[in-house]
């Protein structure tokens, strides 16, 4: 009888625990899933976006950081890095944690800042990554609508481009993109068209010349340092002439 009981109130622990999840993951509802994620990353993929031309990783995030799909553009998950699945991850959790309703800061935007003796020095370790999350089985799972990441909160911090924001058509975050698998450059690049496809880039206001989250190419070599010296303060290094000339051809997030 004991060992009933006991079973009852684990099962009735876990009940408890499932239906706070459902509860605590329902702001995905509001945001793209796995099948869209996948057709229009694949579509974006497949445009020259200045990089490599390589498969990509990509997820969404809600507004609290919970996973709300993961998708991958080639043919299996080993098809592009497979390192590149967490790092698009952090890169959706970095973009969500760092912008604000009215004011959005792409990972791309991070880069400068967080350097020694920048304004954000040590930022990039604030908000490790959860490895039992993130590294969760099976792997077989991996980048489908049943990734083991979706629900959950896979937390860490990236500071390259790739992740961006979210903004619904009424100008409210709601979460955030972030995507890896190819030049850091490239990555925005895609997270830029992807979003756009998706139609959450109507972004409030952010700190490019556009007034935008997109990523800003202002680094100057100096002699001695690497990578040199950002007039604004959130530049990024440059990966290829065509990269850096298709995000500055983009018009405003938005418009």
């Amino acid at each position: 009888m004991k060992k009933i009981i006991v079973n009852l109130a684990l099962m009735g622990s876990l009940a408890a625990t499932a239906s706070i999840a459902f509860a605590d993951n329902s702001n995905c509802a509001a945001l793209p899933r796995h099948a869209a994620l996948k057709s229009v990353l694949k579509s974006v993929q497949a445009l020259s976006n200045g990089g490599f031309g390589l498969n990509m990783w990509g997820t969404i995030v809600d507004r609290d950081g919970i996973v709300c799909a993961v998708a991958y553009t080639g043919t299996n998950r080993g098809s592009q890095w497979p390192g590149s699945r967490v790092i698009s991850a952090q890169k959706a959790n970095t973009a969500n944690a760092f912008s604000l309703p009215g004011l959005a800061l792409s990972t791309a935007n991070l880069y400068t800042a967080v350097q020694p003796g920048g304004s954000l020095f040590g930022l990039q370790h604030s908000n490790p990554v959860d490895t039992a999350a993130a590294y969760k089985g099976p792997s077989s799972n991996y980048g489908k609508p049943n990734d083991p990441l979706v629900g959950v909160k896979v937390g860490g911090v990236n500071v390259f481009g790739g992740g961006l924001a979210l903004y619904d058509n009424t100008g409210k975050i709601v979460g955030a993109i972030g995507v890896s698998g190819d030049s850091s450059c490239a990555d925005h690049n895609i997270a830029w068209r992807t979003r756009e496809s998706l139609n959450f880039d109507h972004v409030p206001s952010g700190i490019s010349a556009n007034a935008d989250d997109n990523i800003i190419y202002d680094i100057t070599p100096q002699a001695g340092q690497m990578p040199g010296v950002s007039a604004s303060g959130w530049g990024h290094p440059e990966c290829s002439a065509s990269a850096k000339a298709i995000a500055n051809a983009f018009p405003k997030a938005g418009s």
